[in-house]
This record gives C-alpha cells, sequence and structure tokens, in this order.
C-alpha cells in the first residue's frame, strides 16, 4: 500500500465521530458474522448522538476511504467492513521498515 493511500485511510480515521462511527460498523459486522443476519445502518444510528445528514456524509467519507462498501435495499443502507483493507494497513503497521 503506498503512502498517499495510507494516508487518505488515516484522513478519514482521523475525526472523532467518523472514527466512533467506523467502529460501530466494525463491531455490527463482527457480530453479524456471529450470528448470521445482517446490520442496518438505521441500528447503528440510534447509538450515536449525530445527525443523519452528518452520519451519511462520514459514510461517503468512509466509502471514499475504502474502508466500508455499502449497499442499499430497499430504503436501508448496509455498510460491510471492507477486510482486505483493515488487513492491508495492519501488515504495514506491523512492518519494521514499512517504507524501504
Amino acid at each position: 500500500m503506498d503512502t498517499k493511500r495510507m494516508a487518505k485511510i488515516f484522513k478519514a480515521l482521523s475525526n472523532p465521530n467518523r472514527l466512533e462511527l467506523y467502529l460501530k460498523i466494525a463491531k455490527a459486522h463482527e457480530a453479524s458474522f456471529e450470528s448470521g443476519s445482517e446490520c442496518f445502518v438505521t441500528d447503528i444510528i440510534s447509538s450515536l448522538n449525530i445527525g443523519a445528514p452528518t452520519i451519511s456524509h462520514h459514510i461517503k467519507e468512509l466509502a471514499n476511504a475504502d474502508l466500508i462498501s455499502t449497499e442499499k435495499r430497499g430504503k436501508f443502507l448496509i455498510c460491510r467492513v471492507n477486510e482486505e483493507i483493515v488487513g492491508e494497513v495492519s501488515r504495514m503497521l506491523i512492518l519494521q521498515h514499512p517504507f524501504e
């Protein structure tokens, strides 16, 4: 992963509300594997003190950084963590000399 792409990811996560939203999406994503059900954004919104337009903006920023993917189902929006990106970032962070 190049440094520009990595910076875009970290910039997307640098906003506290966006980071909290991403963590809730990640937690719901993980729970959906255990329960076999999916989590809708409406389930997450109720646990945040952020308005729907702001949440929509944050979701767009997370998707633009490839941290999540979104899917519309009727009037509902489903967000999923991009596990490939998470793995790439994790591998880059644990390397001793990532820029050599």
